[in-house]
């Protein structure tokens, strides 16, 4: 696909207007429209398609550092998103040059008409370095993307959209992306020239609970020998008792946990009453430690990128690890019996937690990114060693 003839005028054809008044202008490319969401920064080099498909996106702008995307194109392969039709998750992004043309064996699609099948307005020909830098200083903002051809923004009435957005602080956003129904997940990794596998002989049960789930998390259960099936969010505790799991899982996802635990933390401290084996990540790292009686509280910027150094004191080892989180557990209100496990080495905050004689654990952090590039694959193992152990004893 030729580039769009509005990328090579000089005429803005897309603009962000943020909620103080500020106006950034650019070159419109993906869908054309307009919306509000919290504009964030990402500074991973790598990985954008998955990023744009992570469902814990919704309700975000994401301007990538990173200056040159779109050279691996797209394809069906690289989606994060469980539901292919499901459009909900990134709102907006934004690259500061062109949409580089494809130049990878396995895209299907220019990014460019791929942005625009899924619904997302983003825009190039931006000063990403000077964006990123009024984030970090004046911390994550309510804002509105808006792509015309032509070139004509209401700025006034942009800015008033802008300042009347509620923004993420009490936004239960997981109802938006979770799965509709039950459905069961069998398929692993992907590998050079052989693709996506499937698990031959799964030996424990997982019950997924879908917060805003990621494909390769579930990828590497499976590949544990996992058999998994997802629940939507608002699934009971009675509901996942039913499928009679070795062990339950805690999505990723969107929003405020606050909002989301109204009615998931009433189920996880049921699930809490169980020996069974429980594992968060990222959304379900936080409505777990909400349901144990601590708190959270909204970042100043955020974390989202894929170069994080992270300390997990139960080893003494530094991972690498990939970030996406807006929101993080308040460490001085973990309760007694709950240990911090991780911490972030960028700003000393709580990234994992554990509970004291219980099979419970979660991190903040994604450690099926793999941005070590398997610094974290252990948690998905330490996981499985658990539902192994619960197995043995019951047997002795």
């Amino acid at each position: 696909m030729s580039q769009p003839a509005a990328w090579t005028t000089s005429k803005p054809t897309a603009v962000i207007v943020l909620a103080d008044g500020t106006v950034i202008e650019g070159a419109g490319c993906g869908r054309v429209g307009a919306a509000p969401a919290e504009i964030c920064f990402n500074t991973a080099i790598t990985g954008y398609q998955e990023i744009l498909t992570d469902p814990s996106y919704a309700g975000q702008i994401v301007a990538f550092t990173f200056p040159h995307i779109g050279n691996v194109g797209a394809n069906d392969e690289d989606i994060e998103t469980v539901d292919m039709a499901n459009q909900a998750g990134v709102v907006g992004a934004v690259f500061k040059t062109d949409i580089t043309d494809p130049s990878n064996y396995r895209a299907h699609a220019h990014l460019n008409d791929w942005l625009a099948a899924r619904g997302i307005i983003a825009m190039c020909k931006v000063d990403t370095r000077a964006l990123t830098v009024l984030i970090r200083e004046k911390g994550l903002a309510n804002a509105v993307i808006a792509h015309d051809p032509n070139g004509e923004f209401d700025l006034a009435a942009l800015r008033e959209q802008a300042a009347d957005w509620p923004g993420l602080e009490g936004a239960d956003l997981a109802k938006t992306v979770t799965t509709a129904g039950q459905q069961g997940w069998d398929e692993t990794p992907w590998r050079h020239e052989a693709g996506y596998g499937h698990v031959g002989e799964p030996r424990f049960r997982v019950v997924a609970i879908d917060f805003g789930i990621k494909r390769n998390i579930l990828r590497l259960l499976a590949s544990l020998g996992c058999e998994v099936t997802i629940v939507p969010a608002s699934a009971s505790a009675d509901e996942v008792l039913a499928l009679k799991p070795d062990g339950i899982f805690l999505s990723n996802g969107p929003g405020d946990p606050a909002a989301t635990g109204q009615y998931a933390v009433a189920t996880i401290r049921e699930l809490l009453k169980t020996d069974i084996p429980i594992f968060g990540i990222c959304l379900g790292h936080q409505i777990l430690a909400l349901a144990l009686g601590a708190k959270t509280v909204k970042m100043h910027q955020g974390h989202h990128g894929a170069n994080h150094p992270v300390r997990d004191d139960t080893t003494g080892k530094v991972e690498i690890v990939s970030m996406n989180h807006g929101f993080a557990v308040d460490r001085a209100t973990l309760p007694g019996g709950v240990e911090e496990t991780h911490v972030s080495l960028f700003d000393g905050s709580n990234c994992g937690l554990r509970v004291t004689g219980k099979p419970v654990f979660s991190v903040q952090h994604h450690p099926e990114a793999s941005p070590g590039p398997q610094d974290s694959h252990y948690l998905f193992e330490r996981f499985v060693d658990l539902m192994r152990e619960r197995e043995k004893a019951a047997t002795t």
